[in-house]
């Protein structure tokens, strides 16, 4: 038996080595025959002595026929998505930014920018523990069955500095020789070709046979590493541990001392992504250094130190055959074009935006003319010019009533779109609120779906946000498709709505401009809604971040006679319209009324901390260094230009231990 058990971890050590050779190092040492022999070998051997299996044996990578259900996950780090730039000047803004900023010219680490599906990769104790994809950036499913099938993942790693917990972020990708063959066998079994590798690797990975993961083959390129105590300083440094650590690092990566080594990587990279065997779009541009990275921050949705530079879309021509104007959530008027179907970057395009009035008088669109279209950032086909005009046609002229409710469109001043202002009885304008409401980052009342949505409006159930907390089951259960499981979870599910915080029932009203980072800034700042309502505007603007835009716009709602009932039933069915005491907890009145401005990274804090802590002894955070700033905390790698404009202001400059000092 001892002798059995020393083969099998024998043969696990030697798979996984001649796996990393081929899938990551490019290098095979052995035949595929003599590969599959030795795997062989120890699958038997599994089968016989499954008491042996290694914990990161090379058999996981053939899948299971175990039925996986995927599970939610909350990413601890979110994955947030990139800004992205489609000419040198928009890149050269970003890298101007950049160096106002920090007071230096940075260094830049440019990679490919992979096409496929991002995925997110936790190892404990230097073995593999969790695969969970992007899904809303906040959580996504855990699909880690299916991402040990590919061979590029490591399931254990071995080196020096390995931390403890960590996650690696990384694209998993189709080769373009994988996806030929996956559509020749599909097109041979009568099942429709994918249209491109994007959405084949999308698909697979979130296949219930994990064994039928394992024969698509895909491929994984990792780029950034994230966790607590990680020993390098710099993006690069990082990414050649990971190498060292034995996970696939493009070898195409580059380390750019200057802006102008970063625009000749992209113009080398714009012709010679042709000859690479898989698809890339674009190519990603990252500040080097980590503390100067802490310093950028992030926006709600972006890191401020990362950017994507999207090459030039494909372009098609086709007929533009009609113009349908869609109304959203907020009133706004799109027009959209009906296209003859197209061919465009691997999709049939059927229909295209057209933005606005001024688009379509800028570039004459006509009907029945012969037009330019391409897909914006390669997502969202759009119309970008005109080939040839029909010879009977007219100009376009927009349309002045709502399509949907007749009422006459207007136009504010200085905005490009024309608004339907019948926002409370506009059936697309109601159905988009119900559906914002909802939603996972306002209400997150599960269960109920746009077709839902649709169906509760349309059967006169609900006409009205409130209308969701008189629903009973008796009620839904007529509805199409509808048994009793589904009603008693969507019940379950709005009257659990009823415990979401004061921030994210302000964010779910929407009030045009207040936004899910914006709701929390008013929440914390007046506490409950009724100090909102009776807010003036020179109230509302001395609150950090809120300017004309958003004071004009939360008065204008608060002055609806209609949107102040909406509150209040609201507040009789139990939802929550004030801060609860752990959220409004003060921890003392040390900094009350002084206006601060922090700089630079922190030992003891993340930046994001340092403003909490700010908040919670009365403090005000600011972003800029004013006559008005009363204090300065500076932390480690801060820039001089700021640091002598607050000594020029006479501000109080204090160190991160002297602020602890401040309020301990």
């Amino acid at each position: 038996m001892e002798n059995i058990e020393l083969r099998i971890k024998k043969l696990s050590e030697e798979l996984n080595k001649h796996n990393h050779n081929y899938y990551v190092l490019n290098n095979p040492s052995i035949s595929d025959f003599e590969f599959d022999k030795l795997l062989a070998e120890l699958i038997d051997l599994e089968n016989k002595y499954p008491q042996f299996k290694q914990a990161d044996s090379p058999t996981q990578r053939v899948g299971s026929d175990i039925s996986n259900v995927f599970k939610t996950v909350t990413h601890e780090f979110p994955m947030l998505s990139l800004g992205n730039t489609y000419s040198a000047e928009e890149l050269n803004d970003f890298h101007n930014r950049i160096v106002k900023e920090i007071e230096i010219d940075p260094e830049y680490v440019c990679e490919l920018k992979f096409d496929g599906a991002s995925i997110s990769v936790s190892y404990e104790n230097s073995k593999y523990l969790r695969a969970v994809t992007r899904g809303d950036g906040t959580q996504g499913d855990d699909v880690s069955e299916n991402i040990k099938t590919i061979r590029s993942i490591p399931l254990s790693i071995s080196g020096e500095n390995i931390p403890q917990n960590f996650e690696i972020r990384g694209e998993i990708i189709m080769p373009h020789k994988v996806f030929d063959e996956l559509n020749e066998i599909r097109e041979e079994n009568g099942e429709s070709p994918f249209a491109n590798p994007r959405n084949a690797t999308s698909g697979s990975i979130k296949m219930i046979d994990s064994r039928e993961v394992a024969k698509r083959n895909l491929d994984c390129y990792f780029y950034y590493m994230m966790g607590k105590n990680l020993s390098a300083t710099t993006h690069w440094e990082s990414l050649q541990q990971l190498k060292s650590w034995g996970f696939k690092i493009s070898e195409h990566s580059k380390l750019c001392k200057t802006i102008s080594e970063v625009y000749n990587y992209i113009e080398f990279w714009d012709e010679e992504r042709k000859n690479l065997s898989y698809d890339i779009d674009g190519i990603v541009i990252k500040v080097n250094s980590f503390a100067q990275q802490e310093i950028l921050g992030f926006t709600a949705k972006s890191p401020r130190w990362a950017i994507a530079y999207k090459f030039k879309a494909e372009q098609v021509s086709t007929k533009l055959l009609s113009i349908d104007y869609q109304v959203g959530r907020t009133g706004a008027v799109t027009p959209v074009a009906n296209l003859e179907p197209v061919q465009l970057a691997g999709t049939v395009v059927k229909r295209a935006s057209l933005h606005n009035a001024d688009q379509i008088a800028l570039l004459d669109i006509r009907i029945n003319d012969i037009v330019f279209v391409e897909k914006g950032g390669e997502i969202i086909p759009k119309i970008v010019g005109v080939e040839s005009h029909d010879k009977n046609s007219s100009p376009t002229q927009f349309i002045t009533h709502c399509p949907e409710c007749g009422t006459q469109l207007y136009r504010p001043e200085g905005e490009a779109r024309h608004f339907c202002p019948n926002s409370d009885h506009c059936p697309p304008q109601i159905k988009g609120k119900i559906e914002h409401f909802i939603s996972r980052k306002a209400m997150n009342i599960e269960n109920i779906g746009e077709e839902t949505v649709a169906l509760l409006y349309d059967t006169g159930l609900v006409r009205s946000i409130s209308d969701l907390y008189k629903l009973k089951k008796e009620d839904i259960l007529p509805l199409d498709r509808m048994a009793e499981k589904s009603a008693n979870n969507i019940i379950n599910s709005i009257e659990k709505s009823k415990e979401v915080s004061f921030d994210r029932v302000l964010f779910a009203l929407g009030i045009r401009f207040v936004g899910e980072t914006v709701a929390k800034i008013l929440a914390k700042a007046f506490k409950n809604i009724l100090n909102l309502s009776i807010a003036s505007k020179e109230e509302l603007m001395q609150v950090d971040e809120i300017g004309d835009r958003i004071a004009d716009s939360i008065i204008e709602y608060f002055n609806n006679k209609e949107h102040t009932q909406l509150i209040a039933d609201l507040m009789n069915a139990g939802l929550q319209f004030e801060l609860q005491e752990d959220e409004n907890e003060s921890l003392s009145d040390k900094l009350q009324g002084m206006s601060i401005i922090i700089s630079g990274t922190f030992k003891n804090y993340s930046r994001d901390e340092i403003k909490s802590v700010i908040e919670q002894h009365g403090g005000k955070n600011v972003s800029s260094i004013s006559k008005n700033t009363d204090l300065f905390v500076a932390g480690e790698n801060i820039g001089p230009a700021k640091l002598k404009k607050a000594t020029e202001l006479n501000i109080k400059i204090v160190s991160e231990e002297e602020f602890i000092k401040m309020i301990e």
